[in-house]
């Protein structure tokens, strides 16, 4: 994990540019696209860690490469960011969201620019690409409803520490989803939350300067005990054995090891967001 300046590429309104960069501070450089497509090129060429649609500035001409984006960089979070609510930007709000954008930041509400600096300040786009690149893979032939419950695990688990918390962002009713896994007969959503958490938690440690109460903080544990509760509930191990037995890479594995690969016949049809 790198501790440098982080670099979001953004597609919004020119009069809405010198905002999101006085909101994010100094520690975020922003890339001002003025099309999807010229977004797609910076994602390419540059390590950027998030990219940020208004729904004001992405036209009907540019949703096709909005789906490039998404399915193309599932490791780079595409949040859409809404200063300014009008029957124009609801629609294609609704057209975002259909062509995969699953997060919005509303900077209306009292939280919207709070959630953008923590998007921001802290990146995960690095992790969650390595994340999926070993998930993916291993998943076999899935259903597209189980790659995108992956894709989106591997981008919220840093913020999420509920199944309901993750249910939200989902628009979805915590004991529906929760069934579903258990009609099919797969680990419940709370343990791949948990575990995938701890694959962040991982590459979090493998930065000697991080200690094991900032990554605590840096994944919402409310302390670095409870943090290590957690582990002894998932590993059995204590945040110390944590940080020397589980590197970031081995933790992936086990994840996989554990929670991928044996389910790959189920994932062929599941539905995790739909009863169908």
């Amino acid at each position: 994990m790198r501790n440098a300046m982080t670099t979001v590429a953004t597609v919004v309104e020119p009069s809405s540019r010198s905002r999101l960069e006085a909101a994010v501070g100094v520690q975020c450089r922003a890339y001002h696209a003025l099309t999807l497509r010229e977004a797609i090129r910076a994602v390419r060429e540059r390590p950027v860690d998030a990219v940020l649609v208004s729904p004001h500035a992405v036209g009907p001409d540019q949703l096709r490469y909005l789906g490039r984006l998404v399915d193309g960089f599932p490791g780079i979070p595409t949040v859409a960011v809404m200063a300014r609510h009008d029957s124009r930007s609801s629609r294609h709000l609704l057209a975002l969201g259909a062509h995969g954008v699953r997060e919005l930041i509303d900077l209306g509400e009292r939280q919207g620019w709070a959630r953008l600096r923590s998007l921001v300040a802290q990146p995960t786009g690095q992790t969650a690409a390595a994340v999926l690149s070993r998930v993916i893979p291993a998943l076999g032939q899935p259903s597209g409803e189980v790659r995108q419950f992956f894709q989106l695990l591997a981008r919220l688990a840093p913020e999420t520490s509920t199944v309901r918390q993750l249910c939200r962002e989902l628009g979805l009713q915590p004991s529906t989803f929760v069934s579903r896994f258990h009609r099919v007969g797969l680990p419940s959503p709370k343990r791949y939350l948990s575990s995938s958490r701890l694959v962040f938690a991982a590459a979090l440690l493998a930065s000697p300067g991080r200690s094991v109460a900032d990554v605590a903080y840096r994944l919402d544990f409310s302390s670095p005990q409870s943090f290590g509760r957690h582990l002894r509930n998932i590993l059995g191990v204590t945040a110390g054995e944590f940080r020397r037995r589980f590197p970031f890479q081995v933790a992936l594995d086990d994840f996989v090891d554990r929670l991928v690969s044996p389910f790959r016949a189920v994932f062929r049809t599941f539905q995790p967001f739909n009863a169908g």
